[in-house]
């Protein structure tokens, strides 16, 4: 699986022009109203994304076919693409998170020195690497059943569906008068990982499935 990994990455090396490009794009958009925050998660999201350019990459040079005739299990295959994903997740937290904190102290809008700051955006940072990972995983069987072209389409959706249940089940709970305290975010926060692990082995018995039910 490690080879798997490694072409995947060095195939997206040859596009990390046109990423670096929209990256620094975005950060005189968000920085100055959203702040070091609001970049990092968009960075996250904007890397997670990536993983479709890998999808296209293998439609174009019928890797699947080949891969298939290759001694490399459908299992590692469909392994190997959520781990990629991590690595984008991950890579696009450091950055957003070292050029969001650069940006925003040369704009005094962040402190170096406070350790409140730095708490607040440590939390931000994970949160948007968990964000986004759930929003690629949940792009990736889509990937695999319909393609990386009509993935593209379906992905804004499959994107806009978390965010309106999250949002219909906040108005919920304040309609029925249930406050969200610190308490039960805190809680919310420590219970994320155990979710994000869950949801990853549902996405990923989905995305086995489809693939090994793909003919070649």
């Amino acid at each position: 699986m490690k080879s798997l990994i490694i072409k995947d990455v060095y195939n997206i090396l040859h596009n990390m022009k046109s990423l670096f490009l929209m990256l620094f794009v975005f950060l005189f958009l968000i920085l100055p109203k959203g702040g070091a925050a609001a970049y990092a998660i968009t960075c996250c999201i904007l890397c997670a994304m990536m993983i479709v350019t890998t999808f296209s990459f293998d439609e174009n040079a019928k890797w699947e076919k080949y891969a298939m005739v290759m001694p490399v299990s459908r299992k590692d295959l469909v392994l190997s693409k959520f781990v990629v994903l991590l690595f984008f997740c991950i890579f696009g937290m450091v950055f957003g998170g070292i050029l969001g904190i650069a940006g925003s102290t040369i704009m005094g809008k962040f402190h170096i020195f406070s350790l409140t700051e730095w708490l607040e955006l440590l939390c931000v940072c994970l949160a948007g690497m968990v964000i986004s990972f759930f929003l690629g995983s949940m792009v990736i069987p889509l990937l695999f059943r319909f393609g990386a072209e009509k993935a593209r389409a379906l992905m804004l959706a499959a994107f806009l569906l978390p965010v309106l249940l999250c949002s219909g089940l906040y108005f919920l709970l304040r309609s029925l008068g249930v406050i969200l305290t610190d308490t039960v975010i805190l809680t919310l926060i420590c219970a994320s990982p155990l979710v994000l692990i869950l949801w990853t082995a549902v996405m990923y018995r989905i995305s086995l499935r489809i693939f090994k039910n793909t003919e070649f």
